[in-house]
């Protein structure tokens, strides 16, 4: 069988990610503080807690852990969405799941471009969760139809990358040195630019308007605005960041400390102050805040029963907060979600039981030796020890987190409520296809592990 001439879009992908964090350390020298920070913290706790160690070993995560980020871009227009979606296309990454900032104030709704399968996840699980802003919310109808002038000038991608896009689609795939070059051409898209596309005085008007908006019009493409390691313990990671003279911002998004992680919980450092040359100036007078440094760190992915049941925990303890979470209510604001999600199971096995989570399945060495399992049902399977389990790791995001991490970077006049209600069809038309539901892809995922095992068991499906 002859081998195909083409690199496979996941080791494309695999390569892409890496040439990101090695340019990003190069734009934000405190990255590479916070990479440190977390190596560190990651071998310490794999040093002292035998039980994540041999999860993630038992499901191979191990060998994905240092390879591991997420990014995050910021486009202006259905234009540049779609061919975003053709560019990550080359690289395996399909939307992922819908998620609408306006509730929170932020003039974005957005999706994750991710690999899909659990076996591309392995080889790399960068994600770069990508917003679209809507610039319909700008009240303001001058400055809306400036911004779309502004926007409508630009070309975010080279040449060289639209041409290697198109021939990865019309023949099927990338060779070696295209697959290089793609790369390469590809990482411009996300490049940081000194240079506004604007004057100082219109920068002004559309900060004042909201800073994102800012951020995503005046400039010359969608800078990465943050890229993010994935650290086995984020409370560690909380508490030494001022050590190493990073300033975390006041709380951990997502779910409480517990035994058994669930979901993603993330925190941040403030975003930086960045000199800028508006296009009325003849040398960098300007300044311009938008990218910081995050972390996360991933748990379980929920079930909708286990999704539905964070919601509401989530949601009273926010209530009962009155308040956006912040620095003065911190201690009060965590107190809170512990005393909630006290209700959420803590253990695997009960929120495998629930129904609360999604599972890999794995037969174990004493099922491979035994013979005559037909007659045995699942459970039976796993308490007589055939069978084992591990949580799926969960591979996307959480809404109320990300706007908690927009928010804290962005600064109280963030907070404006906008009237709009969630429009996922508009989004879906702009990115020219429809997203996919993360929740039938963690379904599919423990469903062909159930299958797999059975096959291996004898089972007939």
């Amino acid at each position: 069988m002859s081998q195909s001439p083409f690199v496979s879009p996941d080791l494309i992908r695999q390569r892409f990610s890496k040439a990101m964090s090695d340019m990003y350390r190069e734009e934000v020298p405190l990255y590479g503080a916070l990479m440190e920070l977390v190596e560190q913290t990651n071998q310490y706790v794999l040093d002292n807690d035998p039980q994540i160690a041999r999860q993630l070993n038992s499901t191979g995560e191990i060998e994905r852990l240092d390879l591991e980020r997420h990014g995050a871009i910021r486009v202006g227009t259905a234009a540049e969405l779609a061919t975003l979606a053709r560019l990550f296309a080359v690289m395996g990454m399909q939307p992922v799941g819908y998620y609408d900032l306006t509730p929170a104030g932020v003039p974005v709704h957005s999706t994750a471009f991710r690999a899909v399968h659990e076996d591309a996840l392995q080889v790399s699980p960068f994600r770069v969760f990508t917003s679209l802003l809507r610039l319909e919310l700008i009240e303001d109808l001058d400055l809306r139809a400036f911004a779309q002038s502004v926007l409508d000038k630009r070309q975010i991608f080279t040449p060289a990358a639209l041409t290697l896009i198109e021939r990865a689609e019309t023949e099927g795939g990338l060779t070696e040195q295209e697959a290089q070059q793609f790369v390469e051409q590809a990482l411009e898209t996300f490049r940081w630019h000194h240079s506004a596309t604007v004057t100082a005085e219109q920068y002004q008007k559309l900060s004042h308007q909201h800073r994102l908006i800012a951020d995503v019009v005046a400039f010359k493409g969608p800078h990465i605005n943050h890229l993010t390691p994935r650290t086995l313990d984020i409370d560690i990671v909380q508490a030494q960041m001022p050590a190493h003279g990073i300033t975390p911002k006041a709380v951990v998004e997502g779910p409480p400390r517990r035994q058994c992680p669930i979901l993603l919980r993330q925190t941040s450092f403030k975003a930086l102050d960045e000199p800028v040359a508006f296009t009325d100036q003849a040398e960098t007078r300007g300044s311009h805040s938008a990218r910081f440094g995050e972390i996360e760190q991933r748990g379980a992915a929920l079930t909708p029963k286990g999704r539905a049941l964070y919601d509401r925990l989530l949601n009273a303890a926010r209530d009962e907060l009155k308040d956006f979470p912040n620095e003065a209510n911190a201690a009060r604001y965590n107190a809170l979600m512990t005393q909630h999600f006290g209700e959420f199971p803590d253990t695997y096995e009960g929120m495998r039981r629930q129904e609360l989570a999604y599972f890999r399945y794995f037969v174990t060495e004493k099922g491979l030796q035994a013979d005559k399992l037909e007659s045995l049902s699942l459970e039976d399977l796993l308490d007589g020890g055939y069978l084992r389990v591990e949580p799926l790791v969960y591979e996307d995001f959480l809404p109320v987190s990300a706007a908690g991490i927009f928010q804290s970077n962005l600064g109280d006049a963030a907070q404006t409520h906008y009237g709009e209600h969630s429009n996922q069809q508009a989004f879906e038309q702009a990115l020219g296809r429809l997203t996919i539901d993360e929740l039938g892809l963690y379904a599919e995922t423990q469903r062909r592990s159930v299958e797999e095992c059975y096959a291996t068991l004898g089972h007939a499906i």
